[in-house]
């Protein structure tokens, strides 16, 4: 079960890049259509719009892979100068700590999703329904509790990490 999530996360990080890819080239395109307005091109209609909901969606599928791959951001002050049963402490705690904020962000962005369905809330220009971006940005937030809870098992020694898995990050993990 955990190296089917440990599978899941890098799939959507590769999704992700796949959408940001696709924002680029949709930014191109419309910079494109801008600059030959005279020849009777124009901008992609509603490409700011795309941008934050692409970026939004490319976020969420990235955070995942990142904490498993032990990219996120630490603080190295205290923690290097510790011995490894309190690294090992920190990082346990810190995983049930993010677990944590990562349920509330979950519930949160779920309760936004039917909001935004129930009032029938669009975007301006290509009156497209914000709960569906609500809805694929909740496939990667619950993508990345799957993840903490996976790693924080790890982390207490209640399961195993995939074999031949690498950390790139410095994170102690």
């Amino acid at each position: 079960m955990i190296g089917f999530i440990y599978r899941l996360a890098k799939w959507l990080a590769i999704a992700g890049g796949i959408v940001l890819t696709a924002i680029t080239l949709m930014i191109v395109v419309s910079v494109s259509g801008r600059a030959l307005i005279d020849v009777g091109l124009g901008p992609v209609p509603g490409d700011f719009e795309l941008v934050e909901i692409g970026t939004g969606i490319a976020v969420f599928f990235f955070l995942p892979w990142c904490y498993l791959k032990g990219g996120h951001a630490t603080v190295d002050l205290l923690y290097m100068h510790m011995p490894a049963w309190a690294q090992r402490a920190v990082v346990a705690i810190s995983d049930v700590l993010m677990l944590l904020v990562w349920l509330v962000l979950t519930w949160k962005l779920w309760e936004g999703m039917l909001e935004k369905r129930e009032y029938l809330e669009t975007t301006f220009i290509l009156a497209m329904p914000m709960w569906w971006a609500y809805a694929v940005c909740l496939v990667g937030a619950v993508v990345g509790c799957l993840c903490y809870f996976a790693k924080t098992l790890t982390q207490l020694g209640l399961a195993k990490e995939p074999a031949g898995w690498t950390v790139d990050g410095n994170a102690g993990h």
